[in-house]
């Protein structure tokens, strides 16, 4: 027999966002992620164009 976990949050309770600083950090990350793709991308085309 499992027993289920109810959670309910209080008025108390601080919201469920991430802090600004993370939420920053994390665009950062995604922005450099794709600055990484389309450098590779873009390298991977040079070079298979080289004869």
């Amino acid at each position: 027999m499992g027993w289920r976990r109810i959670e309910c949050m209080l008025w108390s309770d601080p919201p469920d966002e991430p802090p600004e600083e993370l939420r920053r950090a994390q665009d950062m990350l995604r922005r450099a992620g794709t600055v990484l793709a389309v450098a590779t991308l873009t390298l991977m085309v040079l070079l298979s164009l080289r004869p």
